[in-house]
């Protein structure tokens, strides 16, 4: 069953491009990691999210995920409320939400092609 972890940081002032940068110069290749994204919430904060295959995998790769916070972990600040610098939560996927299909035009286009305005033209 598809897993999600969602982080949220807040990062020192002047520290952003940096923190940015670490996580694009990162090529996860966390076992059973799909993909994610890096979100930008305000001015200093931030969160990111990841999808993975299974929350199995995700358990697995927190050792690693620590690492790579180790690599950034001076541009962030305490969130307070004994969090430290990060807050994180994951879970198994309960309830996959689809998008609304947008609607079906109902307008028929009174255009002419340009084929048949050009033979129109020349019949004139």
């Amino acid at each position: 069953m598809t897993a999600f972890n969602v982080v949220r940081f807040r990062v020192k002032p002047g520290q952003q491009d940096h923190f940015i940068a670490a996580h694009r110069a990162v090529r996860h290749k966390f076992k059973g990691f799909r993909g994610g994204a890096l979100v930008r919430t305000g001015e200093q904060t931030f969160c990111i999210i990841g999808e993975w295959t299974n929350f199995k995998s995700l358990a697995a790769a927190r050792p690693e995920m620590i690492g790579l916070l180790d690599t950034f972990r001076d541009d962030l600040e305490d969130l307070g409320n004994g969090l430290g610098v990060t807050d994180p939560v994951s879970g198994d996927v309960v309830l996959k939400l689809a998008a609304a299909k947008p609607a079906a035009s109902k307008a028929v286009s009174k255009k002419v092609p340009a084929k048949k305005a050009a033979t129109r033209k020349k019949r004139r």
